[in-house]
């Protein structure tokens, strides 16, 4: 028999970790090969693990709700093929001792191993064996802990030999209160000034030091919740994973990027008149119902492909302006939670295959099957609002980009339109653009040509227009 390590596996470029959601097989289950074994969650998209084996699962080496890195090993899986024989033979067979150092990462599922290196940073004379026994009592405190501390914050605390209860006691500056890896370090070079004795832990003293803005999350979440009031008629609804994660990358983008609005009211009598009129012969042509949608991405790539200052993400000081055009489109889920699934190199797609990967993209994600690679490296967003019937909206920058489109209802108003005959006034259908955009980067010029020149698009079509 063999003993397969299943591992974390890669789950798209900006993806580093997961949260363990639900175990679907018990140790002791028999796992077909390709079937489910976990479900697991990332910032992105919620999703399965497969196992690659056929084979008994004997271990369950991370519980639900721990989050795991992309690589660890989650569970060991006992198969029917016979041990390897060359595996042994390893570690004796190379003579030069420098061979000997790939021999190690058998043993990296220890934590203690893993951590032993940073021994001599933090070695202090007299008490050099200390740091070996805290760590593995450190990582079992950590994991027992109520609080959330991200898998870089629990490394570096088990590096340095910070327990739960002295790990407790540093104030957190991120989202809720959670404690970041620059509130850490800043918390050991204090520590390390007062000769090893954990006298840092007033909140007051860490905020005084730094000449930056003081963070938006103020008061601790203790405090917070001390503040509210609740009576006996009002109801508490815990947010659920996903829409904690939508909260607080709401809260980093306004506080990330200072945000502007531009509105333009457009003049879509001719869109609406030509979708009016081809709509059923292409549903029947192309199996696909033809929205507004793909209209308006449509005209959004061929904005972006005149001003391709918009389709950048900020890097520090510097300007990373994208070769790909990606439309992001903001989904809503049946559960009231929100998903944005991109659409790859939209200028490169026509109208009908804007249209197809449209549906695809929203049936999936209304029915819980986006992938992590459906849902990353998005360049521009685009959100309606005028689905929910609202005229225009102040839509929230989809980090790391710069711009998002919010595209309102379409309504019929009197206007006034320009004739040979002089102006008059008629019944049009009318619709306004809000563009908010990034102000480090994008300037009023920028933004406001912008939103202008995708509703000329949409103002110009053409009625005779094949498709």
């Amino acid at each position: 028999m063999a003993k397969y390590q299943l591992l974390l596996p890669k789950m798209g470029e900006s993806v580093a970790e997961a949260t363990i959601i639900k175990w679907l097989k018990k140790p002791g289950d028999y796992v077909e090969a390709d079937e489910a074994v976990m479900e697991i969650a990332t910032d992105k998209v919620d999703s399965e693990v497969p196992s690659p084996v056929a084979g008994k699962l004997t271990e369950q080496l991370c519980t639900e709700d721990d989050v795991v890195q992309v690589g660890s090993v989650i569970a060991v899986i006992e198969t029917e093929a016979a041990e390897e024989p060359a595996k042994p033979e390893t570690p004796v067979a190379p003579a030069p001792s420098e061979i000997q150092q790939p021999v190690s990462t058998e043993t990296y599922k220890a934590p203690e191993v893993a951590v032993a290196t940073p021994e001599p940073v933090i070695a202090i004379p007299g008490i050099e064996q200390l740091p070996k026994a805290e760590p593995v009592q450190n990582t079992v405190a950590l994991n027992d802990s109520i609080r959330f501390y991200s898998p870089l914050v629990r490394s570096i605390a088990v590096q340095e030999g910070i327990g739960a209860a002295e790990l407790e006691q540093v104030s957190g500056t991120g989202a809720e209160g959670r404690l970041t890896k620059d509130d850490l370090l800043e918390y050991i070079k204090n520590r390390a000034t007062n000769n090893g004795h954990t006298q840092y832990t007033q909140p007051s003293q860490q905020k005084a030091v730094p000449t930056s803005p003081s963070p938006v999350y103020e008061p601790k979440p203790e405090a917070a919740k001390a503040a509210v009031s609740v009576s006996g008629g009002d109801e508490i609804i815990e947010m659920d994973r996903m829409r904690r994660l939508i909260a607080d990358h709401m809260v980093m983008s306004k506080q990330t990027s200072p945000h502007v609005t531009s509105f333009v009211e457009a003049d879509v009598t001719n869109l609406v008149l030509w979708r009016e009129k081809i709509k059923n012969s292409f549903e029947k042509r192309e199996g696909q119902k033809i929205t507004f949608t793909p209209i308006f991405i449509e005209a959004v790539a061929r904005a972006i492909k005149e001003m391709p200052m918009i389709n950048v993400s900020v890097n520090g000081t510097q300007i990373i302006k994208k070769k790909n055009i990606n439309i992001s489109m903001a989904t809503a889920l049946p559960n009231g939670n929100l998903i944005v699934p991109v659409i790859k190199q939209a200028d490169e797609l026509n109208l009908i295959g804007l249209t197809k990967a449209v549906n695809d993209l929203a049936n999936r994600a209304r029915n819980g099957k986006l992938l992590p690679d459906d849902v990353k490296d998005g360049t521009f967003t685009i959100t309606n609002v005028g689905s929910f019937g609202n005229v225009m909206g102040t839509p929230i920058i989809n980090q790391p980009q710069v711009a998002i489109l919010a595209v309102g209802a379409i309504k019929k108003k009197p206007a006034v339109i320009e004739t040979k005959e002089g102006d008059m006034i008629a019944i049009r259908h009318m619709m306004f653009l809000s563009l908010s955009y990034d102000h480090r980067v994008v300037d009023g010029a920028l933004g406001g040509s912008f939103v202008r020149k995708v509703a000329d698009y949409l103002e110009n079509w053409d009625l005779n227009r094949d498709i």
